[in-house]
């Protein structure tokens, strides 16, 4: 990209004259461009790598859980930064070649030149779209929603007074079309006629839990740390503050308050 954008610049002004200053940044933020496009593939191969190392070990650790998702998190917090970057860069270019055709600097034939250049870099941030990040993380999210039919799940839903509340809810069904969950809260009300209540809710309303009998799998939440926790003998969750690191208390994994 960096070769195709700056020489598109170098021919455009070398017949013009008078715009060295300008094609000198041209091609400096050229080279810029190029060097997220490196680093942006770079990303998308380490979080593939991640994805691959999750679905292929389920029950990892919960100290290596921690560190992965630590790692995950890192990852895509980067690759935002990088398209953002890229963003900022892609309009200084835009700027620099509008101050050039504006100043009469280049012939018909060299603002061709420049219009391929601006056509190969609206390419560039056509294939280093965010949603290319976001792609393989969903895949994955979705296939481990599917795998949750019959599972117990922690799930936020509008309480009698429309209030936000977090309940324990098993899952009958998931759409993968439509990104929703299908819940049952198996504990009717305190009324005689409460029936159980079925609820349709998106993903992001929707926290498994770790794997029953396994303590190993909940994270290791440090002193302090806010989670969710279950009201004893109920199917109501509320927000705690961890006051000691057992493993045996019920956390949510991977949310935090």
């Amino acid at each position: 990209m960096s070769s195709s954008v700056g020489g598109g610049g170098v021919g455009g002004a070398g017949g013009g004259g008078g715009g060295g200053a300008d094609i000198a940044s041209l091609l400096e933020k050229a080279k810029e461009l190029d060097q997220l496009r490196k680093e942006q593939d770079e990303m998308v191969t380490e979080i593939n790598k991640m994805h691959k190392k999750i679905l292929s070990s389920p029950e990892m650790p919960d100290k290596t859980v921690d560190a992965t998702l630590l790692r995950l998190r890192a990852l895509y917090t980067r690759a935002k930064e990088l398209c953002e970057s890229e963003v900022s860069a892609s309009s200084a270019l835009v700027g620099l070649l509008d101050g050039l055709l504006q100043s009469g600097a280049s012939s018909a034939a060299q603002r061709k030149k420049i219009e391929v250049g601006e056509q190969k870099k609206k390419r560039m941030k056509s294939d280093t779209d965010p949603t290319r990040f976001s792609s393989a993380s969903m895949r994955s999210q979705l296939d481990q929603a599917t795998n949750l039919k019959g599972e117990q799940v922690a799930a936020k839903v509008k309480s009698d007074e429309e209030k936000d509340e977090w309940v324990v809810v098993k899952v009958i069904h998931f759409d993968k079309e439509m990104k929703e969950y299908e819940v049952l809260d198996e504990e009717p009300g305190d009324d005689e006629e409460s029936a159980q209540k079925k609820y349709k809710l998106p993903m992001s309303d929707i926290i498994p839990f770790p794997k029953k009998g396994d303590p190993s799998s909940a994270p290791d939440f440090v002193q302090g740390r806010q989670v969710l926790a279950v009201y004893p003998g109920t199917t109501a969750l509320y927000r705690a503050t961890v006051a000691s690191n057992r493993k045996s208390c019920p956390y949510v994994w991977r949310y935090s308050l």
